[in-house]
């Protein structure tokens, strides 16, 4: 039995890990769930899962549920303390960390802190903190067992080969909502627009990044602290079917690739059940019926963001820890109706312009360059400079 904590247990990632829990009771038990304020899915997961522990980050929401559930059984924890709290549950085994955004660092390190293996969903843990992050779980001896789809499919496709055999490793992009429009017609697409993703079932936040290919970049970033992999030795490419997840280019001229259909259930199951598969149950790939996997060279014209996620890592420390908290405050103004779907990219790149790098990082120099960067970000989107 491995005891599982979920951070983001009403998210997509997190209510999958769910089905997944719920499907497998004999091997998982969920002991612990964090959410940001929704307390209506968090109840019934409550009912259904009776954790030992949950946290509630809006501290109003988790007075409510107080009232609502049966305290003896559940014990309800508030607030950022209380999130790190529930991250470092000493009874959980694995902690899937599934919250969006910048949120997830903190809860993330607790967890690793905390001699938790990580089943990582956020990567902005690796994108803002990635050099910490990764010596922290060396110095606990923490796997981090990847759970995005490209870095789960670079996992699999290493497995069983020296590192020093990798020529490159190939990240596969759907292209998002927008590949088949032409970069004059991306500045009057709407929100709506923009949500459609063609393959995928995500979040707000995430479904636009993978519109404008900062999901992609954001990838790049954590794939290189995942795989010590140098920034020039990842390529991305567009694969429109998104069955093939990722690559990996070796010395001798072999590719080796994960494939399976698009459903998030699959990496989770498997970063949660590593080092064994388990049989969930879901369609099975059909090569048969596919016909056609078709890859594509990148147009930088038209996601101007994926640069800017490879520059990012190239000037390092600071850096990536901005554009990802720009790039958090110009999607949420693409949302509101403030920019247009092409002033994202430009808001995150000006806002890098704007902040000072330095080499020498580290967890308080992180977080207070977020909160520099999101209200630098938040200017230029007010005053229309971008």
């Amino acid at each position: 039995m491995k005891n599982i904590t979920i951070l983001g247990s009403t998210g997509s990632i997190g209510v999958n890990a769910l089905k997944i829990a719920e499907q497998f009771s004999d091997r998982f038990k969920v002991r612990a769930l964090v959410v940001g304020s929704n307390i209506k899915s968090l109840k019934r997961q409550i009912e259904k899962f009776a954790p030992k522990v949950v946290a509630v980050n809006d501290e109003e929401a988790a007075a409510k549920l107080k009232k609502q559930i049966n305290s003896d059984r559940t014990k309800v924890l508030s607030g950022v303390d209380g999130v790190n709290e529930v991250a470092a549950y000493e009874k959980s085994d694995i902690v899937l960390s599934a919250i969006v955004g910048s949120a997830g660092l903190l809860p993330t390190i607790s967890a690793i802190e905390a001699k938790k293996d990580i089943a990582l969903a956020n990567k902005e843990a690796l994108v803002m903190a990635g050099e910490l992050v990764i010596a922290l779980a060396a110095k606990n001896d923490v796997k981090i067992l990847p759970v995005d789809s490209e870095h789960s499919a670079i996992f699999q496709s290493m497995m069983g080969h020296n590192r020093s055999d990798i020529r490159k490793v190939i990240l596969t992009a759907s292209g998002g909502a927008f590949v088949d429009k032409s970069v004059d017609e991306l500045q009057d697409v709407t929100v709506e627009d923009a949500l459609a993703h063609p393959n995928w079932s995500m979040g707000k936040k995430v479904t636009i990044d993978s519109a404008t290919m900062m999901n992609k970049g954001l990838e790049v970033i954590e794939a290189h602290w995942l795989f010590d992999i140098a920034p020039h030795d990842i390529e991305v490419v567009i694969h429109r079917q998104s069955i093939v997840h990722s690559m990996v280019d070796y010395a001798d001229g072999s590719v080796i690739a994960q494939l399976g259909i698009p459903d998030m259930r699959t990496p989770i199951a498997f970063a949660l059940s590593y080092p064994e598969r388990i049989p969930i149950k879901l369609p099975r790939l059909d090569l048969t019926k596919l016909h056609t996997l078709t890859f594509e060279k990148l147009d930088t014209k038209k996601y101007p963001a994926l640069n800017l996620a490879y520059d990012a890592l190239k000037k390092g420390g600071l850096m990536p820890a901005v554009l990802n908290s720009a790039d958090e405050v110009a999607v949420n103004g693409f949302l509101n109706g403030d920019i247009a779907f092409r002033d994202i990219a430009r808001v995150v790149k000006k806002t890098m312009t704007k902040i000072k790098n330095d080499d020498k990082i580290d967890l308080d120099k992180i977080l207070k360059v977020s909160k520099e960067a999101a209200k630098v970000a938040k200017k230029i989107i007010d005053e229309g400079k971008y």
